[in-house]
């Protein structure tokens, strides 16, 4: 079992900054899946930015030039520094691992099997 701390949510000014993170207590960082996933209510959760197993960066469309996601293996945490934001940023943020989500799931919830609890990111 892997269980993941999210940190570093809060409430921004739109066009703010902020940067999350996920803590493991063991070193999977170098062989798993690692996701970002954000979730308002009344809505599905959606892939926000992800590492595949190879260490390779992927992002949503909405993402893709505003969040930058990276790993820190040595200490065993995930980073997602989110710049620009925007209201619709505004979400309850999971981390996500799994060692054996495919390249095609790694922005997709039903690639992973574990999951933080979660940060709250407001944006206004």
């Amino acid at each position: 079992h892997v269980q993941l701390e999210e940190s570093g949510g809060g409430s921004v000014e739109a066009g703010g900054s902020l940067r999350l993170s996920c803590a493991a207590p063991v070193n999977i960082f170098s062989r798993y899946a690692l996701g970002w996933f954000r979730q308002v209510p009344g809505k599905d959760r959606e892939g926000v930015a992800a590492v595949d197993a190879r260490g390779r960066p992927r992002y949503a469309d909405s993402t893709k030039g505003r969040f930058t996601v990276s790993q820190d293996n040595a200490n065993n945490t995930l980073f997602l520094q989110m710049n620009s934001l925007k209201p619709e940023d505004t979400g309850m943020y999971y981390c996500a691992a799994d060692r054996y989500c495919r390249g095609g799931l790694v922005l997709h919830v039903a690639g992973y099997n574990y999951w933080g609890q979660g940060t709250q990111v407001t944006v206004s």
